[in-house]
C-alpha cells in the first residue's frame, strides 16, 4: 500500500529486496535472466553517471544545473548524473564490471556504427535515469548542456524499456498526497515542479500520451491535469490527450500556461519557466483554477468563430454539437 503497487509488482519488489528469484516458466527463463542483467546494468550505469556528476569532470553539468536553479537535494532525489566526454568511458567502466558489449548494446547504452565500431550513446550530457514503479532503472533521458543537437536524447526501445509504458517521475509521484497527477511535456518540467512542492508531476518520454500510460496512471489517480507547453506542439499534445481521455474514468483538467511578456513581445513558456518567473504560489492558483477538459475544448472551438455574427454562431453550434455528441454521459452533455 505504501508503494502503491499491484500484487504482481509487489511480489517482484519484495523478491528483489531479499534477493530471491521470482518463479517463471522455462520458456521465459532466458528472457528473464537477460532482463535481470539489463536492469542490473542500468542500475550500475546510473551509479556511474551519478558519481561522475560529483567529480570535477562533472563540473560543466553541475554548472548547467545551477543555471537551471535545480538544487542538489532534488538532483539526488531524481538520481541525476553526468555523461562525460569521450567515446567509450561508460563502455570501459561497465565491461570492467563484467558486462559484455552485447549486453551494453541491448541496454541501449552503446551504439554500433556502420563500420562496426562501438561508442557510448550518451556523451557530455545531463543524465536523467528513468525509474519504473517497481524502483528499477529501465532507461535514461538526457539533455545537452551546450547548443549541440539533438537537445534531448532518450534510451531507444529495449527489453526493459518501452516509452509507451513508462512515465518519468511516476516512481515518486505515486506517493503524492495531492488529489491528482499533473502531466507535463518535459523531464525538467517534472523536476522543477517537484522542487516547488508539486510532487504529483510526471512526463511522457518524448511521445504523445498512450493507452498503456493511461492504464498505468489509473492505478494511482482518478484526476489528471494536463500541463503542456503553450506552443503549437503543446496544443496538439493537449488535444490528442483529451481525445484519448474522453469518456474515460478520469476527471480531466487543463492548466493553461499564459505567455510571458519579454521586451514588449509575448513568448511561450513551459512549467519550468512559469515556476521560475511567476513562482510557486502563482502556479498553485493556476492549478486550482484549471478548466475541465470539455470546457477547454469548447473555449478552443469558440475562439475560432465570431460569436457576434449569425454565421459564426451557426458554425460554432455545429462544431460544438459534434463534440458534445461524443460524450457518453447524458448528464454531462446536458450540462
Amino acid at each position: 500500500e505504501i508503494e502503491n503497487l499491484s500484487y504482481p509488482d509487489a511480489v517482484h519488489f519484495l523478491a528483489k529486496r531479499v534477493n530471491l528469484p521470482v518463479p517463471v516458466d522455462r520458456e521465459a527463463a532466458e528472457a528473464d535472466r537477460l532482463r535481470s542483467r539489463l536492469l542490473a546494468l542500468n542500475r550500475d550505469a546510473a551509479r556511474y553517471y551519478y558519481d561522475i556528476l560529483q567529480k570535477p569532470e562533472g563540473a560543466a553539468v553541475q554548472a548547467y544545473l545551477n543555471r537551471r536553479q535545480i538544487r542538489r537535494g532534488i538532483a539526488v532525489r531524481f538520481g541525476m548524473g553526468a555523461a562525460p566526454e569521450g567515446w567509450d568511458r561508460l563502455m570501459r567502466a561497465m565491461t570492467a564490471k563484467g558486462y559484455s558489449k552485447q549486453e551494453l548494446i541491448k541496454a541501449g547504452l552503446i551504439v554500433q556504427n556502420k563500420n562496426g565500431g562501438l561508442y557510448d550513446k550518451f556523451r557530455n550530457r545531463l543524465i536523467l535515469p528513468v525509474v519504473d514503479v517497481r524502483g528499477d532503472v529501465v532507461g535514461f533521458g538526457s539533455r545537452v548542456i551546450d547548443k549541440s543537437e539533438p537537445k534531448y536524447m532518450n534510451t531507444s526501445e529495449t527489453l526493459v524499456y518501452s516509452k509507451r509504458r513508462v512515465l518519468y517521475g511516476l516512481n515518486l509521484a505515486k506517493k503524492t498526497k495531492r488529489p491528482n497527477i499533473i502531466l507535463c511535456e518535459g523531464n525538467l518540467d517534472v523536476v522543477t515542479l517537484h522542487q516547488a512542492g508539486f510532487d504529483n508531476a510526471v512526463a511522457c518520454m518524448g511521445t504523445a500520451l498512450t493507452q498503456e500510460q493511461i492504464r498505468l496512471l489509473s492505478r494511482f489517480t482518478k484526476e489528471l491535469v494536463l500541463c503542456y507547453d503553450n506552443d503549437g506542439a503543446g496544443q496538439m499534445a493537449t488535444d490528442r490527450a483529451l481525445e484519448l481521455l474522453q469518456n474515460s474514468e478520469f476527471t480531466v483538467k487543463v492548466l493553461r500556461l499564459p505567455q510571458r511578456l519579454v521586451d514588449g513581445h509575448y513568448v511561450k513558456q513551459d512549467a519550468d519557466d512559469f515556476i521560475k518567473y511567476q513562482g510557486r504560489d502563482a502556479f498553485e492558483q493556476l492549478l486550482s483554477g484549471s478548466a475541465n477538459g470539455i470546457e477547454f475544448t469548447m473555449s478552443e472551438i469558440a475562439a475560432k468563430y465570431d460569436l457576434k455574427d449569425d454565421k459564426g454562431r451557426i458554425a460554432y453550434a455545429g462544431e460544438i454539437a459534434e463534440t458534445l455528441c461524443k460524450l457518453n454521459d447524458p448528464v454531462g452533455r446536458e450540462v
